[in-house]
């Protein structure tokens, strides 16, 4: 499958429908107060980098946010690939230019949260080089959250 990755602006339809099917995902394996899902006007805010990969018919198939923290972090939210397109690489091309963007950005180490259930998705931050740290955040004392962050540059 043919997918070019690029940042886009959340409001748009096919984004939005990504969006309501990541919550689906997430609302379906977790409690609603264990669900920490930007909306889509979080999503435009300063700071936010939204990527979208679509095939080459225009289609969205996933996407992910890179938040900025202004502290030299920044953390990963809405990581989703539609079901039609999982086992393909997406996922793992997503999370390259994710980190290409937030080094490009000047961050030195980004985080992300997960969950227990999503062993795909831990599987593929582990590969990446992740690392689980201790909850940090609004994450601290869920037991439904995992967190990972990886150093962008060297020391």
């Amino acid at each position: 499958m043919t997918v070019s990755i690029a940042t886009e602006p959340p409001r748009t339809p096919d984004v939005e429908e990504l969006l309501r099917l990541g919550d689906e995902f997430t609302l379906a394996l977790y409690p609603a107060d264990s669900c920490y899902l930007l909306d889509v006007s979080e999503l435009e805010a300063p700071g936010v980098t939204v990527l979208v990969g679509r095939d080459a018919d225009g289609r969205a198939l996933g996407m992910v946010a890179v938040v900025a923290k202004g502290d030299g972090t920044a953390e990963l939210k809405r990581m989703f690939v539609h079901q039609d397109a999982r086992g393909q690489g997406l996922a793992s091309s997503l999370l390259a230019d994710a980190e290409t963007s937030a080094r490009l950005a000047g961050v030195d180490t980004l985080q992300l949260e997960t969950g227990p259930r999503q062993l795909a998705a831990i599987a593929l931050y582990e590969r990446r080089g992740y690392v689980r740290i201790p909850n940090f955040g609004p994450y601290v004392g869920d037991p439904h959250s995992i967190c990972y962050a990886k150093q962008l540059t060297s020391a």
